[in-house]
């Protein structure tokens, strides 16, 4: 049976992968939870205050990004603009090539991810090293992050003990301390005999230009401790107004992300070291990039550009938690992925058209959102505008009797006390190719319709 490639790839995903996915995903969001409302008397105010703050911004971003950027020049950073993915792996080679470097190590940076930046400067005969954990063990797999958060969610130990000895870093030892300690051998003499630091940014405040980087690993600090120059990539949906915001935002983003207080790491970074400090870049730019960011903005889902890239729809999310995020086929994966890669497609779209397919639009994405972006919203949104484009639905049965059933209460109401008969008929032998094709890759539960009206109608009685 012909159907979508996110659906082509679940039928093939090893059980042990799913498993692994299912399990780290669900403990990570439990904690959230658990953290989040022993601290807070009322976590939703604080997320409905994150989002006015986060919408505020995006819709003013014609404000704050000449002010940030004027602030950031006064503090000594140079900035460049980059409007696609070529123009801002452009900008850091020039830098690279201006300066004479040839090594650049990297933190954690999404966007660099989004605009495949190692690559390109490989390309070009520079070495890119990637110096957070996940993203290291990703590289060296020459593989693909699947979560926002932790890249290398999919992978067991074994596998990461089998790359390590493949790439000469130590004998097969899974145990994670010993592989911790061998990639922090390793990579010790890269920050060292590196000649760029990458970061990307949190957030950056409009009011001061002070770039706010949190990290779990510290491996940020050191990319920028011994070079002489630091090269910050960061979307342009990343500013906030004030300094007094980033509170905010770094109450919600730890929690949300990995269920901790706040990262092990959070520096502010306001420019080139001064002449009074010991250590630290003498140069440093920033490259705020867009693609495709503009025409999101001027989308009907502008809302998404809230996202502060945490990952907690990816953890509560029932069918990332069974796809895992290659399925997504983009860097960015589950519930905000489902959304953003379409809308960063431009003219593209009908490409990933059938990620907004990819949900049950059970709400759960919304309600830890921590910024409160109706993402299920923003998902049939995008399916209207697959329908309106015409694009084509592989392997979706036609819906039109069902809409004219569903819009109708009479028939609606019939349907409910009929449908009890759906239990007793053999419906993949029944000969309605759309029918038996769906029903034959999907168990239905067993027939309960009319329940909740019943329970609806009890609940409303006096005295109920």
């Amino acid at each position: 049976m012909s159907c979508q490639p996110i659906d082509q790839y679940a039928t093939q995903i090893p059980r042990e992968k799913r498993a692994a996915v299912y399990q780290g995903t669900k403990a990570t969001h439990e904690k959230r939870t658990k953290l989040l409302f022993d601290q807070f008397a009322d976590p939703n105010r604080l997320r409905r205050l994150a989002g006015e703050i986060k919408q505020h911004t995006i819709e003013n971003l014609d404000t704050y990004l000449p002010q940030v950027e004027a602030k950031l020049k006064a503090n000594g950073v140079n900035v460049h603009w980059a409007g696609n993915a070529e123009s801002a792996c452009k900008a850091v080679l020039d830098i690279m090539q201006a300066r004479g470097a040839t090594k650049i190590v990297k933190a954690k940076t999404m966007v660099s991810e989004e605009i495949e930046l190692a690559p390109f400067l490989e390309k070009h005969g520079m070495e890119a090293l990637e110096t957070d954990l996940g993203e290291f063990i990703v590289q060296i797999d020459h593989d693909h992050p699947s979560h926002i958060v932790r890249p290398i969610i999919h992978k067991s130990r074994a596998e990461i003990a089998r790359s390590f000895e493949r790439e000469g870093l130590g004998a097969y030892n899974d145990d994670p301390e010993t592989i911790t300690r061998r990639a922090r051998q390793f990579l010790r003499h890269k920050y060292l005999s590196a000649d760029v630091g990458m970061t990307g940014g949190n957030f950056v405040s409009a009011e001061s230009g002070r770039i706010a980087v949190v990290t779990n690993e510290g491996n940020s600090r050191f990319c920028l401790a011994a070079t002489k120059c630091h090269i910050a990539v960061i979307g342009i949906e990343k500013i906030v107004p004030r300094d007094r915001d980033l509170a905010v935002f770094l109450n919600l983003l730890a929690r949300s992300a990995t269920a901790q207080e706040l990262t092990t790491y959070t520096e502010f970074i306001r420019g080139p070291k001064s002449p009074e400090q010991p250590d630290g870049p003498e140069e440093m730019h920033v490259i705020f990039v867009d693609n495709g960011r503009s025409e999101v903005l001027a989308s009907e889902c502008r809302e998404i550009l809230r996202c502060i890239r945490c990952g907690a729809c990816l953890n509560v999310c029932p069918i990332y938690r069974q796809v895992s995020g290659h399925a997504y086929r983009s860097v960015y994966p589950g519930p905000v992925g489902a959304v953003l890669s379409p809308l960063l497609m431009g003219e593209k779209f009908p490409q990933k058209a059938d990620l907004p397919k990819a949900s049950s639009l059970c709400g759960a994405c919304n309600e830890v959102c921590p910024v409160n972006i109706p993402i299920p919203d923003l998902l049939l949104r995008l399916r209207n505008r697959a329908k309106e484009e015409n694009v084509p639905s592989v392997g979706t049965p036609p819906m039109g009797g069902w809409s004219i059933l569903a819009s109708q209460p009479a028939a609606w109401r019939a349907a409910l006390v009929g449908g009890k008969i759906m239990d007793f008929l053999p419906l993949r032998h029944i000969p309605v190719p759309p029918l038996s094709k769906w029903e034959a890759k999907r168990d239905l539960p067993p027939w309960r319709g009319g329940q909740f009206r019943k329970w609806m109608k009890q609940r409303q009685r006096p005295g109920a």
